[in-house]
């Protein structure tokens, strides 16, 4: 199962831009979101970046993700 997840965007470069999410870096493709700046927070999925979405609810989502896997740690 793949999951599009949302990564703050540190670097863009020739139609490419390098996101984070809980310190691993990637490469997506920003042929999706021409308009994407540095600083910006996008859904990335399968190496594209999907869309731009708001800080707080990229932060909220994440949060939400941390939560869910320390559970599934938890029960083992």
């Amino acid at each position: 199962m793949c999951l599009a997840i949302p990564a703050k965007v540190i670097e863009i470069t020739d139609g490419m831009a390098k996101v984070e999410v809980e310190g691993v870096q990637r490469m997506v493709s920003t042929l999706m979101v021409p308009e994407l700046k540095v600083g910006d927070y996008v859904i990335a999925h399968a190496g594209f970046a999907l869309h731009v979405v708001d800080e707080a609810e990229a932060k909220a989502s994440l949060d939400l993700l941390r939560q869910l896997a320390q559970g599934m740690e938890e029960n083992g």
